[in-house]
């Protein structure tokens, strides 16, 4: 699992910094609007196969993966 607090104005902790997409993070949702969530759907990821060597080793940590990206599932067009 990532930790969710980026740097101001380089990363958007909300999104997905291989994809771009929405990363549906509830830790960073519960961060955000101060309201409590489920446990988030990273917890039950195994993580092993998402392709984190395709980002740049200053990014690793400052935002979550999405869950297509982390499962390494096809887009959805």
């Amino acid at each position: 699992m990532m930790t969710t607090e980026a740097v101001p104005g380089l990363i958007d902790a909300t999104r997905c910094p291989l994809c771009g997409e929405a990363n549906r993070c509830a830790m960073e949702i519960e961060r955000e609007t101060g309201q409590a969530q489920p446990p988030c759907w990273c917890m039950q990821v195994d993580f092993s196969r998402a392709p984190l060597t395709n980002l740049p080793e200053e990014m690793r940590g400052l935002a979550c993966i999405c869950m297509r990206c982390a499962t390494g599932a096809a887009p959805q067009d």
